[in-house]
């Protein structure tokens, strides 16, 4: 890879990105004053999230999800929708910014209840469905909400808590044992006509609260008007359509290989990748998606083989997994093009694996959060290839800066936090007026994320402010050992984390989990024939079982940590 390559792929970006925005294109921007900030938005984005969500509707008979052995056309779904917002405004009378809670595992019924929820006007409220009592309780009860549907499981959690927090229940895919004063069923909200009210829904209001996953305290809720989530989903789609101008040969041989595209749905819905970058953007885009209720490699090779997926997206972890099965070569794989690993940075030989398994692929990766509704970076296609380990390019709405610890904006190809700043962005944090006047800055989003950009316009992350170890005054970055670890071919998964130390005042510890036979001695020599001797871990803790993950996939470093810490 030479910085020519690079240069070359961004000069094709910038001029497909010239052609898509251009006045008159469909991708049209226009300056606009979003919270007193004047921001370069998308002419011709739908003004509100329902508006965005009802153009799936032209997509008629053809297939939009399958799940299992069930399968539902846009007209089969969009009809459960309406009987279902229908019910919500008649039956419980759930009002213009009511929040309503989703808070189950990956079901059709979810993505149904979501749109619903946001036709009628309410607020949407996602939660983590791998939360226990508590987490959900302390979420319904901070949302404020007063509807929530959850699967059997969930209701079973919350069941005894939903009158003291005024809130009702519907079960999906329950039993009727289940049903109550407080609980109803999924088949109760479609007895009714198919006849979706009409509300005045303006592109400000809020549509979304969407609550992080809380892996140092409680979570947060983001809270997102319609005409960030609106945008967002144009901006993706405009990446889509760029990055296609500037890789004409490989998309020349997708859309000839015979495939419809469709998505396989391994990730979770209240998450932004599977939300957005999967539900979302394949309603509109009239394409068909394949639920998973879990992920599993083995599975998922079987759901693509049956139903010719030609898309997958998952964190990298996942997307290993599935190309190192070794149910691989002996499954019809002949419609996948696509391999998406997002979420957290991708191991260094994962571009390899990739290309070895599938010669003719489309892979990506990209950068985004929470808090700005997954807008960030994005890196697809010849740009992958050349700059694996970056997270791609700013999108052409999007603003990325890095500052010092003292808020000083530095010079591009320094480190410092990134700030990012979109009409996407999260306008604040649920209830939480201290936590957002700190993350929320003059229309930038502090992101906790060290990166910088280098001369080609290349993002990349560094790591996250708090993970950054300090071992006798040096900083270390634990994501860059993280990836010369998983460089090493046995190791399938490592977290490197800092511990307290009396003499150097944090130490350095690896958690590793990899094929049988790892040697501790020979990976902490690996490691140094690569990096400075500062940045070597002390302790290399090996693992026979993979290591702790949240339910995007994305490993708990404090759960990793604190299992060393116990029995050290």
């Amino acid at each position: 890879m030479s910085g020519s390559d690079a240069s070359a792929i961004v000069a094709k970006l910038q001029e497909a990105s010239g052609q898509l925005t251009a006045p008159g294109a469909l991708f049209e921007l226009e300056k606009r004053l979003v919270n007193g900030i004047e921001l370069r938005t998308y002419k011709n984005a739908p003004a509100t999230l329902a508006d965005a969500l009802a153009e799936g509707r032209v997509h008629g008979a053809r297939t939009f999800i399958t799940y299992e052995d069930e399968r539902y056309s846009y007209d089969e779904f969009f009809n459960a929708v309406d009987r279902l917002g229908h019910h919500l405004v008649h039956h419980y009378g759930i009002r213009k910014g009511e929040r309503v809670a989703i808070a189950m595992r990956n079901y059709p019924e979810w993505m149904m209840a979501f749109i619903a929820v946001v036709s009628v006007g309410a607020i949407v409220v996602p939660l983590n469905s791998w939360g226990q009592a508590d987490e959900l309780e302390y979420a319904l009860r901070d949302a404020g909400a007063t509807l929530v549907f959850c699967d059997e499981q969930r209701a079973t959690f919350i069941a005894d808590r939903l009158p003291e927090l005024n809130c009702r229940a519907i079960v999906v895919r329950g039993t009727s044992g289940l049903a109550s004063n407080s609980i109803d069923t999924w088949e109760s909200t479609q007895l009714g006509p198919a006849n979706l009210p009409e509300v005045d829904i303006s592109p400000g209001d809020l549509v979304m609260v969407m609550y992080t996953s809380g892996t140092t305290g409680n979570p947060k809720g983001a809270a997102s008007t319609n005409l960030a989530i609106s945008q967002t989903l144009f901006n993706f789609e405009m990446n889509a359509y760029m990055s296609a101008m500037a890789n004409p040969g490989t998309i020349e041989k997708m859309m000839s290989s015979g495939f419809e595209p469709s998505t396989l749905l391994a990730v979770p819905l209240f998450h932004v990748s599977g939300c957005f970058a999967v539900f979302m953007l394949n309603l509109r885009g009239g394409r068909k998606t394949s639920i998973m209720y879990k992920w599993d490699p083995e599975q998922a090779l079987e759901i693509i083989e049956n139903e010719g997926i030609t898309v997958f997206t998952g964190v990298p972890t996942m997307a290993m997994a599935l190309l190192g099965s070794p149910s691989f070569g002996h499954s019809n794989t002949a419609s996948l093009y696509s391999i998406g690993a997002g979420g957290t940075a991708c191991p260094p030989h994962l571009k390899d694996l990739i290309y070895s398994k599938l010669p003719d692929a489309y892979p990506g990766t990209g950068y985004g959060m929470t808090e700005t509704n997954a807008a960030g970076a994005s890196c697809t296609g010849e740009a992958f290839r050349l700059r694996p380990n970056s997270a791609g390019t700013p999108s052409v709405i999007v603003d990325i800066k890095t500052v010092d610890d003292n808020g000083k904006t530095l010079p591009r190809g320094q480190s410092g936090e990134l700030y990012v700043r979109s009409p996407t962005n999260v306008q604040q944090y649920w209830n939480l007026p201290e936590a957002s006047a700190a993350t929320f800055i003059d229309g930038w989003v502090a992101t906790g994320d060290v990166g910088y950009i280098d001369d080609d316009g290349f993002l990349y992350i560094v790591d996250r402010i708090k993970d950054m170890v300090i071992r006798g005054g040096e900083n270390i970055y634990p994501v860059e050992i993280e990836g010369i670890l998983l460089g090493h071919p046995d190791v399938h998964e490592a977290a490197v984390y800092g511990v307290p130390d009396e003499h150097w005042g944090e130490e350095l510890v690896a958690s590793v989990h990899g094929e049988s036979g790892l040697d501790a001695a020979e990976l902490i020599e690996y490691v140094a024939q690569r990096v400075a001797a500062f940045k070597v871990p002390s302790v290399t803790v090996l693992s026979s079982q993979p290591l702790t993950k949240n339910a995007t996939g994305k490993l708990v470093k404090k759960t990793i940590r604190q299992d060393y810490l116990d029995t050290r």
